[in-house]
């Protein structure tokens, strides 16, 4: 029984739905238009329509058109919110175009004592100053070494010479002493004498 219930008020209301969307089909302004003509009764070749119906179809129109008119007022402030929202947007990709340009820029370039120069001239200016700086090192050690192999040449020539010379020095002591005792033998011989 309760299936049976069911059944018929779906059927109802499919039956009800369906009336009401033929209705409002029915409902358009054409519509109106052919069903006042239909009934209205002719007069000669004139067609006569009582003044109820043409002022409901009167008002049907004139709501249609407000309606049409304020459906235009409200698509174009659609309209007009999409194109200034358009022109945002447009404005917003401009500016984040350039600043994209700029970090691009950015990114690229590297600040070196105040300019800006570019990551290669950049990377050929460090280079440069790299290799300068290890030529000058080598350079400098290379000096430093001969200085130095220099040096203890001369330590050993100096050296070397300072013993010759002391052995020179004993020797010309010993040659003195020697020449002294004579001179004092020979000034001893000449008063013994």
């Amino acid at each position: 029984m309760k299936k049976n219930t069911l059944i018929l008020i779906a059927l109802f209301c499919s039956f009800f739905i369906h009336a009401q969307k033929k209705q409002t089909e029915n409902n358009t302004i054409e519509n109106q238009f052919d069903a006042i003509y239909k009934s209205s009764s002719t007069y000669q070749v004139y067609k006569v329509i009582s003044k109820e119906k043409y002022l409901t179809l009167k008002a049907n129109v004139l709501d249609t058109i407000l309606e049409s008119a304020k459906n235009i007022a409200d698509q174009k402030k659609t309209i007009a919110e999409e194109k200034e929202k358009h022109s945002n947007t447009l404005k917003k990709l401009s500016e984040t175009e350039t600043t994209l340009n700029k970090l691009k820029e950015q990114e690229n370039t590297i600040s070196f004592f105040g300019k800006n120069l570019s990551k290669l001239v950049y990377k050929i200016v460090i280079w440069s100053i790299i290799i300068i700086l290890l030529l000058a090192l080598s350079f400098f050690i290379f000096k430093f070494y001969r200085s130095n192999i220099l040096t203890k040449k001369a330590e050993k020539n100096l050296i070397s010479v300072e013993r010759e010379f002391d052995i020179h020095r004993k020797k010309a002591l010993e040659r003195e002493q020697k020449l002294r005792r004579q001179l004092q033998d020979e000034i001893n011989k000449q008063r013994n004498s």
